[in-house]
């Protein structure tokens, strides 16, 4: 096809609105919900131009690149407002576009408002497609997005020769790691390096990082342990037109709810720095009075009669704006109402650090070293440190690591044996279930180790499928036995899927003739051949009332899951037998 060709099927293209918008999610693994989405354009499926690729190049030959910018804007916020999707927007826009003398500002906060979007829902995301020289200018208009509430995502970071560049320059607010650094990492140090290095320069500059390109568990798994926390790829969704909404149908072989009930036993309460407030009335400079007598006073909050939040007052900004001229004269005799913040977080002590945490990283540039207000039934009581609250989950993150099966990432047995005993002091009604794969084994020695491992990881996965992240937890005991803690009442609904999914999942891991005969031929353990049947699973289901922690404690109860286990797995096939604790 020509170029001449090309420019008619643009025309067609944007003259008939034949543009349509796909969308890939971008998943925190810490918080366990998805981010947003990153919108993907594509040209009508019968042309040439259906790829992104030839579009855009079409497009920019043409000289109708900003004119496809928009109307693929255009089509993005509208399908994402269709679909009623939660979360960011990341929107793709190509730098020069924004340098073109016929560019005109304003035009996407137009549109949002026209939808009924709001700008803090969207990320400009750059992408570096042409080499831009004029720095002063595409810094003047990016800032124009950001005062007008959009956040900034730098793309494809070490791909672009300018990249690192603008990185420091323009100071976005997210920062997207190129899927070249990505593949292979876990068997590539150089890689891992780099990426530890872009790690320790968002630290820096509060940039958040995205890992994007990720395609294999082993790729997921090691940026999980070197502490990327937002992840985007085709094996965690691939762009569609209905992207999934509930992170239980997206994510892989993860370290599930369960993982994050330590943390959320733990709450606030235990950071409060009792601290006492001012009120709103109080004069500025008896204000600043308590920060001179204190230097270790990083805020203080300002409550009404009732004690009651209303404003907070960091010191930073409080000497910032009396250094202005005149500023002692004017507010001398003015009340601390007139200089305190409302753009506060308060929170009730007995949130969880999990919970504050998820505040915490909603919040436009929460500085690390302020502090957030603790209330008891919505009257102040102290404050607490951004600083704690992160360090106390990032120790908490290791120490879950240091417990996870190195295969499913899924917790093992000393998390198992922690939820257990919370499960039993918290008197909750739930059932613990044994979950281990008949005929494993055999299966391995005949297939192979890796073969082995794979049906480890699809159990795993079907397992965290099958659970409700809210109530539900799922671990590793080791090889092919599994636990599980189900606190939905639908229990015997989720485990009847498992066992479907299972059983379907497994079907492409065998030979077409041990598929066929249903059933396949290895060596047991004295060495003779014999006939084994395909996997199936074995359930072991222990039910719990609200008194049992009077009856049995956590390895007690365990051991009441294995016996029920194995009466399971005296019943040929998939099987459940249930226990009463």
């Amino acid at each position: 096809m020509t170029l001449n060709d090309q420019a008619g099927v643009l025309d067609r293209i944007l003259a008939n609105r034949e543009l349509h918008s796909l969308f890939q999610p971008i998943v925190s693994l810490s918080e366990r919900r998805i981010l947003g989405y990153e919108a993907l354009i594509r040209g009508a499926s019968n042309t040439p131009l259906h790829s992104p690729l030839p579009l855009y190049a079409t497009a920019r030959q043409a000289g109708r690149l900003s004119e496809l910018e928009i109307a693929a804007r255009q089509q993005s916020c509208l399908t994402f407002r269709e679909l009623a999707l939660d979360g960011l927007l990341f929107l793709n826009v190509c730098p020069e576009t924004l340098l073109e003398p016929a560019h005109q500002s304003g035009q996407t906060l137009k549109l949002l408002q026209r939808l009924g979007l709001s700008p803090a829902q969207v990320v400009i995301e750059l992408t570096e497609q042409a080499p831009i020289d004029d720095f002063a200018l595409l810094a003047t208009a990016l800032h124009h997005y950001r005062a007008m509430g959009f956040s900034i995502a730098l793309d494809d970071l070490g791909a672009g020769y300018s990249s690192l560049r603008r990185w420091s320059e323009l100071r976005p607010d997210f920062v997207k790691i190129d899927r070249h650094f990505i593949e292979s990492i876990h068997r590539d140090a150089v890689k891992r390096e780099f990426v530890g290095s872009i790690l320790k320069m968002a630290a820096a500059s509060r940039a958040q990082v995205i890992a994007e390109g990720i395609e294999t568990h082993e790729e997921l798994s090691t940026l999980a342990s070197m502490g990327v926390d937002l992840v985007q790829g085709y094996l965690l969704g691939r762009p569609t037109a209905a992207p999934p909404r509930e992170i239980q149908t997206l994510l892989p072989i993860m370290v599930s709810r369960s993982s994050e009930l330590a943390e959320e036993s733990t709450t606030v309460a235990g950071l409060r720095v009792e601290q006492v407030a001012v009120g709103q009335d109080m004069l500025i400079p008896a204000v600043l009075e308590r920060f001179r007598l204190q230097p270790s006073l990083n805020t203080l909050a300002v409550v009404d009669d009732d004690d009651r939040p209303v404003g907070i007052v960091h010191h930073h900004e409080l000497s910032s704006a009396l250094l202005k001229p005149f500023a002692h004269e004017v507010f001398a005799r003015k009340p601390i109402a007139r200089l305190m913040s409302q753009d506060f977080l308060a929170t009730e002590s007995n949130q969880s650090l999990q919970q504050v945490s998820r505040l915490l990283t909603t919040r436009a540039r929460q500085r690390i070293e302020e502090d957030f207000i603790i209330t008891e039934g919505g009257r102040y009581v102290g404050v607490g440190r951004v600083m704690d609250v992160l360090r106390l989950i990032t120790e908490q993150r290791i120490q879950q690591a240091k417990h996870a099966n190195p295969l499913t990432q899924l917790p093992g047995n000393v998390p198992i044996q922690q939820c257990l005993t919370r499960l039993l002091d918290q008197q909750r009604e739930a059932v613990v279930c044994y979950v281990d794969i008949d005929g494993f084994k055999p299966f391995n020695d005949l297939y192979g180790y890796a073969k082995g491992d794979e049906v480890l990881l699809c159990l795993a996965q079907t397992l965290s499928e099958r659970l409700d992240p809210q109530q539900d937890f799922v671990g590793h005991i080791g090889g092919d036995d599994f636990l599980v803690v189900l606190g939905s009442a639908d229990w015997r609904k989720r485990l009847n899927g498992l066992m479907a999914a299972f059983q379907e999942r497994c079907r492409h891991f065998y030979r077409s003739e041990h598929l066929e005969a249903g059933c396949f031929l290895a060596y047991d353990r004295d060495g003779r051949r014999r006939e084994y049947p395909l996997l199936s699973l074995s359930l072991g289901v222990v039910e719990l009332d609200k008194e049992a922690g009077k009856r049995v404690d956590a390895s007690g109860l365990a051991g009441l899951a294995s016996e029920a286990k194995r009466n399971a797995k005296q019943v040929p096939g998939y099987s459940l037998h249930l226990m009463r604790a």
